[in-house]
């Protein structure tokens, strides 16, 4: 059993000319509407990769963030990170964690 389920960062909250780094489009993993969603709100999120270089001993490094709310109709989050996500973490996976719970 994991402590966390998948996601996919799907790119920044966006218009038609501007662009909000500040909030991530997250894919949840077998969630395909906004009422499958509300489980996850406030639930923590994080962006695992590796570094070229190590810190502490080991290359792995980690972005923290927050699930905030609904985006759409069809399963996607909003989520805000400590540092906002590079852009070449688009696509890639991200861990969302089963805690805090609200149950």
């Amino acid at each position: 059993m994991f402590l966390y389920s998948k996601g996919r960062f799907l790119g920044y909250k966006r218009a038609k000319r501007n662009q909000y780094e500040s909030t991530a489009l997250i894919q949840l993993e077998n969630v395909n509407t906004k009422e499958e969603t509300q489980f996850y709100a406030g639930k923590r999120v994080a962006y695992v990769y590796r570094a070229p270089s190590a810190k502490k001993d080991t290359k792995v490094r980690c972005i923290w963030g927050r699930i905030t709310r609904p985006h759409g109709n069809s399963g996607v989050v909003r989520a805000k990170f400590r540092h906002n996500l590079p852009p070449r973490a688009m696509g890639s996976q991200i861990r969302v964690m089963l805690y805090p719970s609200n149950i």
